[in-house]
């Protein structure tokens, strides 16, 4: 099991990767960076709840790991 500092700093790592990629599709689609940037904050915001909560519950399930 990990720490909750463990999954919260490996959720803002994984948004922030999600956010500049975000950014950059926004910005093809739209031609607006200030589009391009909402779009990201709004996706890194909901991805970065959902995230935690997934993998949260994950630490919960013991089905597939393997005892040390």
């Amino acid at each position: 099991m990990e720490s909750r500092v463990r999954s919260v700093t490996k959720a803002v790592v994984w948004q922030v990767i999600g956010l500049l990629g975000m950014t950059l599709v926004g910005l093809v689609m739209t031609g607006s960076a200030s589009v391009a940037g909402s779009m990201a904050l709004m996706n890194a915001g909901i991805g970065f709840a959902m995230y935690l909560g997934y993998e949260r519950l994950w630490q919960r399930i013991q089905w597939g790991r393997i005892a040390r």
